[in-house]
């Protein structure tokens, strides 16, 4: 069965002398692994197209419960080399990528997570990078079903407040209101002017993200909280529960 779709190379692994294993992001069919012959080989066919962040319109052959299908077909539709010529920007691309490869299961169409990510490398190439890169982990979360609570109490659910700061606590994915803390051992702090962007964020879209002015400080402590939240989800097994602002 010949199966067409577009891909964003996610990463590569080694198999054998010249062949390679590519892991996809893809339009229809989410994280696809497929089976490469020999585009290690000087005259490979498939060229630059599976170099990590192209996308490509690809095709690949193999049942349809096949695990490893073949890749026959790759062709390069943009191939984002500004971003891997980039070190420091490729390094923290690279951290987008693996929150694709942690948090979809393979094989589980995710047309938003898809999409998001198109939006973020082309936005990537130029502008503001520390915004994009942090409105796309906020967005990323949201479309898991992961989202940091931030604008309402995670026990009692109560909005936040504009006192500063607020503690957002790890173990519950969400503030807690003075109400209902009772130690502050695993919270963080967070500003009332992160706390605004934040909410604000939420109504936000990539294509007219560069109206709006953040300071660094605040995209920083932004960052770091989304940081933290992700290992600590990422710590334990991914579950139906999900946190939602």
């Amino acid at each position: 069965m010949l199966t067409r779709t577009e891909g964003i190379v996610l990463r590569t692994a080694v198999f054998g002398e010249a062949d390679l294993i590519v892991t996809y992001l893809t339009r229809d069919h989410g994280i696809l692994k497929a089976f490469a012959k020999s585009p290690r080989k000087i005259r490979s066919r498939f060229g630059s197209s599976l170099e990590p962040l192209t996308h490509s319109r690809i095709a690949v052959m193999g049942r349809e419960d096949a695990q490893l299908p073949r890749l026959t077909q790759s062709d390069i539709l943009r191939p984002f080399q500004t971003l891997r010529d980039d070190y420091t920007t490729f390094v923290r691309a690279s951290r987008l990528i693996e929150m694709n490869l942690r948090f979809l299961p393979e094989r589980e169409p995710n047309h938003d997570a898809f999409r998001l990510m198109m939006q973020a490398l082309a936005k990537l190439e130029s502008g503001r990078k520390n915004l994009y890169f942090l409105y796309y982990k906020m967005r990323f979360l949201q479309i898991c079903g992961y989202l940091p609570g931030l604008e309402i109490c995670g026990r009692c659910g109560r909005s936040s407040s504009e006192r500063s700061p607020q503690y957002f606590y790890l173990a519950h994915g969400s503030i807690l209101c003075e109400h209902c803390s009772a130690v502050r051992d695993e919270a963080r702090e967070l500003s009332a002017g992160a706390l605004r962007v934040f909410c604000g964020m939420l109504n936000w879209r990539f294509a007219t993200i560069d109206r709006f002015r953040v300071g660094d400080h605040l995209i920083a402590e932004l960052d770091s909280l989304l940081e933290a939240h992700i290992a600590y989800v990422l710590a334990r097994p991914l579950q139906s529960t999900v946190f939602t602002a």
